[in-house]
């Protein structure tokens, strides 16, 4: 297979498996090869395991951070300070994408950045929607009020008033404190449920909302 011809397959998608390549009666081995060929070259970026992107020059579409994360793993969506700090909830840059997943947690380290996969159980994988990216992608993300309850839930000690002043959460009017209590008591974990009633405090203590 050829190089112009990949192109073609393609089209404008902005990453591929290598499964996608093993049809019509290809050996998988010398597929395979001229992957690890193209990939040596340059002309391909590996994201992980099977799982490649065109390099820039030859990339039609830029993809998203966030649909990059749910493509490495399925089953997952983007949450804690990634999806803060796309809220504009907190002030920082991150530069790993973090996410959610009921799978094993997993950290992939790519020449275009690193993902960082947590584990949460199953009846804790909610409270997410599909967001509209760039270029007619999208990703699993969570909403600003489960961001913030994934943050809480899987920082050790995160459940006090210093925490979350360290946060620094602006733009608290995004949040929907009511939503947030409600997830909170769902969960059925006493310690989201401390921080729904502490984070009300706090904003206003700081006066981040109206009073």
């Amino acid at each position: 297979m050829k190089f112009d011809e990949l192109l073609k397959e393609l089209g404008e998608e902005p990453v591929f498996r290598s499964s996608f390549l093993l049809t019509g009666g290809r050996n998988p081995a010398d597929v395979h090869r001229q992957i690890s060929r193209w990939v040596s070259s340059g002309k391909l970026i590996q994201l992980r395991r099977s799982f490649y992107m065109l390099a820039d020059i030859y990339r039609k579409k830029t993809a998203h951070p966030f649909f990059l994360a749910n493509q490495i793993k399925e089953a997952s969506y983007v949450s804690l300070q990634s999806a803060l700090s796309y809220y504009g909830l907190i002030p920082e840059y991150v530069p790993v994408i973090t996410s959610v997943t009921t799978g094993r947690p997993e950290r992939f380290e790519t020449a275009i950045g690193g993902f960082l996969f947590k584990h949460v159980k199953k009846e804790f994988f909610s409270g997410y929607i599909s967001e509209k990216l760039a270029d007619g992608q999208s990703a699993f993300l969570a909403t600003p009020e489960k961001a913030l309850l994934d943050l809480i839930y899987l920082t050790p000690g995160a459940d006090n008033a210093d925490y979350l002043r360290e946060l620094r959460i602006q733009h608290s009017e995004r949040l929907d404190l009511e939503r947030l209590a409600q997830m909170a008591a769902a969960s059925g974990s006493g310690k989201l449920m401390r921080t729904a009633a502490l984070l009300s405090e706090v904003l206003k203590q700081e006066e981040y909302i109206e009073l």
